[in-house]
């Protein structure tokens, strides 16, 4: 008599949003596969059976994003190519009784910090031993590093804390023991992040304390590269960027969204910031880290804003030609405070806006790289794609920066180090040959 083999389960995990869920993925693929529980990262292959969609609930794109992706996958469930969809994340987090009711195929719903009762579907463990440790879903020479979850600030139009809760910061033994722990796998670069970054440590050790954290961090050995994201410009620790100068090893690169310029857009938006505070700001920045690469991230389209406050924004950018500038279109959230407010400025508008904000940018971003042309930088290389070779920059981020594309005859390795003459510069990427 034949007897019925079970097929043992396999997990995919699909990420969608930022780079915080990423980690969640990561921390999550890390606890299953301690339990000997098969699991991969968005895997194309279509041999697993279980599916988790971490989502993100920032914005009405990524909510619709991730709502077709759960569809998507509760589809293949109905056809009888999954057995169990589950849904964790930001969008879980918060619409969870309305997305309970609406797609009541999904097997189980969780928040942004129930990863044990994920753990718990699959009789599995969760191992708080596994200090850090986790499957890397990027290239094996980078990985994110999130340093304190949730945020303690009420911005007008940010959903955020209700999604990811307070501040909450990780202790300084513990990131850098997860630091560590990633260099020995082969990481060369760590980008930090948080909500917001540069209120580390007052929720723990009553003062801010990321200058700390970094000059511990840069004496992690193997660690080339340490990177900043999410700087939040209100009461900014300026010891910081004494660290920054003083440390090779820190990447003269700072990630800080300010939102707008328009002081009455500021107020309307709680950004407990001026214009002339910001301006203040940015230049003792540039003052105490010559040469510092500036990220900054706006908003189009919040309401009350008109084309005034729209061409002062421009004015601003002209003024102090950011090296790198993300926009967003606003997006009427609830829950916020905004919400309140009559989101007075057409869909087509805010996108008109942001386009025209972005066109002077564009502007900008291309004279800078102009200025680059002839000169050699240290580039770490990414990929290599259609028989040429992609790297960046210590002034750029994975995914939201330039590139640079190498050519060379000789055959380089993803992860190493080399030095590139920068042969052409266009709008937002570089060309260049190994020297």
């Amino acid at each position: 008599m034949k007897t019925r083999t079970l097929k043992k389960d396999k997990v995919n995990i699909i990420t969608l949003g930022c780079s915080k869920n990423m980690v969640d993925s990561e921390v999550l693929s890390g606890q299953l596969a301690a339990n000997e529980i098969d699991v991969v990262h968005e895997s194309a292959k279509r041999d697993h059976n279980i599916v988790i969609v971490n989502t993100c609930g920032f914005i009405d794109k990524a909510k619709e994003e991730s709502i077709n992706t759960i569809i998507e996958q509760v589809s293949l469930k109905q056809k009888g190519k999954l057995d169990k969809v589950y849904v964790t994340g930001c969008l879980s987090q918060r619409y969870r009784d309305d997305l309970e009711s609406e797609i009541p195929e999904v097997d189980a719903w969780f928040g942004t910090m129930e990863l044990p009762l994920i753990l718990k579907k699959f009789e599995a463990d969760y191992k708080s031993e596994l200090l850090g440790e986790r499957l890397l879903a990027t290239p094996q020479h980078y990985a994110y590093l999130k340093i304190a979850e949730g945020c303690n600030r009420t911005c007008a139009f940010c959903a955020i804390p209700l999604m990811r809760g307070t501040h909450v910061s990780k202790s300084i033994e513990e990131i850098v023991a997860e630091a560590e722990n990633l260099v020995k796998r082969g990481v060369k670069e760590i980008m930090l992040i948080a909500q917001e970054l540069t209120y580390y440590g007052l929720d723990l050790y009553k003062k801010r304390m990321l200058a700390d954290l970094l000059n511990k961090l840069a004496d992690v050995k193997g660690l080339e590269w340490i990177r900043l994201h999410y700087a939040y410009p209100h009461k900014f620790p300026m010891e910081v960027l004494d660290v920054m100068r003083e440390r090779d090893n820190i990447c003269k690169y700072l990630d800080m969204p300010l939102q707008h310029a328009a002081d009455n857009m500021l107020k309307a938006m709680k950004r407990q910031i001026t214009r002339r505070e910001m301006e203040e700001l940015i230049a003792a920045i540039r003052e105490k880290v010559p040469g510092i690469c500036l990220r900054t991230t706006l908003i189009a389209g919040f309401p009350g804003e008109t084309q005034e406050d729209v061409e002062e924004l421009k004015a601003f950018l002209q003024a102090q030609r950011f090296d790198r500038v993300g926009i967003f279109p606003y997006s009427h959230e609830e829950g916020t405070s905004a919400y309140d407010l009559v989101d007075d400025v057409p869909q087509e508008e805010k996108e008109r806006r942001a386009q025209e904000i972005m066109e002077v940018q564009q502007e900008i971003s291309y004279e800078k790289n102009q200025e680059k042309v002839g000169k050699i930088f240290k580039v770490l290389i990414d990929k290599k794609e259609a028989g040429r070779y992609l790297g960046r920059t210590e002034f750029d981020s994975v995914e939201v920066d330039n590139e640079v594309v190498i050519s060379s005859d000789k055959k380089l390795t993803v992860g190493e180090f080399v030095n590139v003459k920068i042969t052409k510069a266009y709008d937002y990427d570089l060309e260049g040959e190994v020297v």
